[in-house]
């Protein structure tokens, strides 16, 4: 009989100024700070940063959003019904409904 050996996930701690950057849609930035290469396979956490005036692109995907805005202003656009958001909003946006962020402040809008 061969044992196999797992490897269960641990516990990860870091810093934001330490995850990389990678460029999104004009005027966005994102750090992916948990994804499946720390174990979490049904999760991942990003935060995004956009510029003002900038707009994230209107996409849909098969599963849902948490969003909890960290500082700035901005509207938020989903299927057919938009709202201000601003520091300590919490947004939900159900799996494969189109949506999209547009900064409406003169300081980035930061989001997890």
């Amino acid at each position: 009989m061969i044992a196999l050996k797992v490897r269960r996930p641990q516990m990860k701690v870091s810093k934001l100024e330490d995850t990389p950057t990678k460029e999104g849609h004009a005027g966005a930035v994102m750090r992916e700070v948990i994804t499946a290469d720390d174990g979490a396979p049904n999760f991942a956490m990003r935060v995004i940063e956009v510029k003002p005036g900038a707009t994230t692109p209107s996409h849909s995907h098969p599963w849902e959003h948490e969003v909890f805005i960290l500082s700035g202003r901005a509207v938020v656009k989903g299927g057919q019904e938009e709202a201000e958001i601003s520091k300590d909003s919490v947004i939900y946006i159900p799996p494969n409904e189109h949506h999209c962020f547009e900064n409406i402040s003169d300081e980035p809008l930061c989001f997890v």
